[in-house]
């Protein structure tokens, strides 16, 4: 595949634009939304030479003009693959650019002046039985992200539950656990949903425990699924894969995704108390790179936590001479 690559959606009046990302998936989808007043691009990407290159034959082939034609730039959450371009984009078009008043401050916290994360995940997973052959390797892994991020958006708060993109009139659903603060948009007349990382087709949105950042990840984002169930949604555009039907179906299987890991890793703690460095080897192995390491040792730990809050196992500070954190089955 060749990027960048956009598709039509007439009948939902949508325009999917695939920007490269690095990684595993590819690809992100970005949203063209084209209205009377202007247009409103949806996440439009990480930020590099290459996305850049991509958004000026996007819109050289779409005729557009940035600087007339671009009015607002919205933002479903704050990860690098959906709002690392927006400020530079901002700058091309002197386009607004919107998103919850928490994902803002959860971007400050990533990559702000004050911002500490680089410092405090590797500590934060250490403890929890991480070893220093992949530990050491966060810092520069997330250092990575800041040129993808920059520079930052002069940013506006969606506030209300309802938002107005291209003219077009969207209840706003702000649902966490995948990223804080995270906006979907629902067209109750025609039943799209703009969902970001909310819901994914065929791979499930990661839930990460990280210092700093939401308690309870996994409860919020089954909470989020349960708010998102019963909307009759007839098309889902989703940040990843490619825009799908059965949207409700998609949402049960997440759930029950999630209710099957708990059962799986509670029965891991049946063997004996664990860190959950050696519960995430259990689930997913080590045969891949340190972003993924990233996601899965977090989400290990989202599940973990869940399972604490619900009393069916108990987190304890170990005797030994690491200090690590251990799990065992209440």
């Amino acid at each position: 595949m060749k990027l960048p690559e956009w598709t039509h959606h007439e009948q939902e009046g949508i325009i999917q634009v695939k920007i490269t990302m690095s990684f595993p998936l590819r690809w992100v989808n970005s949203y063209i939304i084209r209205g009377d007043d202007g247009i409103t691009v949806v996440d439009p990407g990480p930020r590099s030479p290459v996305t850049e290159a991509e958004w000026d034959k996007v819109w050289s082939e779409l005729s557009i003009r940035p600087e007339s034609d671009i009015k607002q730039i919205v933002l479903t959450h704050h990860h690098p693959d959906h709002y690392g371009l927006s400020g530079w984009m901002q700058e091309r078009s002197g386009a607004s650019v919107w998103m919850s008043k928490r994902a803002h401050a959860e971007a400050q916290y990533m990559w702000g002046e004050a911002a500490d994360i680089n410092d405090r995940l590797p500590d934060f997973f250490r403890t929890h039985g991480m070893t220093e052959e992949w530990a050491q390797q966060l810092r520069p892994h997330l250092e990575s992200f800041d040129s993808e991020v920059l520079p930052a958006p002069s940013v506006s708060y969606i506030e209300d539950n309802r938002f107005e993109m291209a003219g077009r009139h969207f209840s706003v659903i702000e649902t966490g656990g995948h990223a804080p603060g995270h906006l979907s948009f629902y067209e109750e007349s025609t039943g799209v949903i703009l969902c970001g990382d909310a819901v994914l087709p065929q791979i499930s949105p990661n839930v990460s425990l990280l210092p700093g950042s939401d308690e309870q990840p996994l409860r919020i984002f089954i909470e989020g699924l349960h708010q998102l169930s019963g909307l009759q949604v007839n098309r889902a555009f989703a940040g990843h894969r490619h825009p799908f039907t059965g949207f409700e179906s998609r949402i049960q299987g997440l759930l029950k995704h999630h209710e099957e890991r708990l059962d799986e890793i509670e029965g891991m703690l049946q063997e004996g108390s664990k860190t959950a460095f050696e519960v995430c080897v259990k689930l997913f192995g080590t045969k891949f790179g340190i972003h993924q390491m990233r996601f899965a040792m977090a989400e290990t730990l989202a599940h973990l936590d869940e399972l604490v809050r619900l009393g069916r196992a108990v987190m304890e500070l170990s005797e030994s001479e690491e200090k690590m954190m251990k799990f065992t089955r209440s």
